[in-house]
């Protein structure tokens, strides 16, 4: 049972991945990512990673992609505005679309070879866990990571911010 779902959910992901490369209007690509995004969400639930895969749902479902929604709205993208595409940038693309090839092949060749990972810990993915770790050892990195971020959030209000004249 477990093994099927995993094979439907994955093909639903390729699909739609692929659906989001080749979809002509970029408001639908956007969709297509969110479903994407939900059917990775899915693979953090079958691998007993639900904090994970709440993450998935709420910051990349629900932040990130109506972001983009609403970026995409407000471009106003027409294709008789876009500039033509240069030729050496073509050849770039052939070139960054031969390496993805290359490394696929090479990911594939190599999960012929390998024995299948099978979770010897069923409470691996759990909250708890991922709490007794961050707040336990790594206790000063995650705190010093905060206030980096905090830093960097209070620089760019200063860097956007105009000033009186």
């Amino acid at each position: 049972m477990g093994t099927s779902v995993f094979y439907f959910v994955a093909t639903l992901s390729i699909i739609f991945s692929l659906l989001v490369i080749f979809s002509k209007n970029p408001v639908h690509s956007v969709l297509y990512l969110i479903v994407t995004f939900f059917t990775f969400t899915v693979h953090y639930i079958l691998l007993n990673a639900q904090f994970l895969a709440v993450v998935n749902f709420i910051v990349y479902m629900g932040a990130i992609m109506v972001l983009f929604l609403f970026v995409l709205m407000l471009l106003n993208l027409n294709k008789d505005n876009e500039p033509l595409k240069s030729g050496l940038l073509k050849v770039v693309g052939v070139i960054a679309g031969c390496c993805l090839l290359v490394t696929l092949a090479g990911a594939l060749k190599a999960t012929a070879i390998s024995d299948p990972v099978v979770l010897k810990n069923a409470n691996l993915g759990l909250v708890k866990n991922l709490g007794k770790e961050l707040f336990g050892p790594f206790m000063l990195p995650f705190e010093l990571c905060s206030i980096l971020l905090l830093s960097a959030m209070v620089g760019a209000i200063l860097l956007t911010k105009k000033e009186k004249v």
